[in-house]
């Protein structure tokens, strides 16, 4: 599942991402669809191109990743 089709993620939903080389895995917190701080930075998003914080089940930070970064499921 590459497909750069943009992916419909709500708050809830488990995901993996890459994570220095390795596999993060957690849940999406919120969808953000406007400039904003979150998570330590600034976030450029829009209703176009919507980004996801999202809380790692390892370590329980958070993270903002756009929706091509995000697979919905387990690995």
């Amino acid at each position: 599942m590459t497909s750069k089709k943009k992916k419909d993620l709500s708050p809830g939903d488990e995901v993996t991402w890459s994570s220095h080389g390795g596999t993060a895995k957690g849940k999406v917190e919120k969808k953000i669809t406007k400039r904003r701080k979150e998570a330590g930075r600034t976030v450029a998003a829009s209703p176009e191109e919507p980004q996801y914080v999202v809380r790692s089940e390892k370590s329980g930070g958070k993270a903002v990743h756009k929706p091509s970064a995000l697979r919905k499921g387990g690995e």
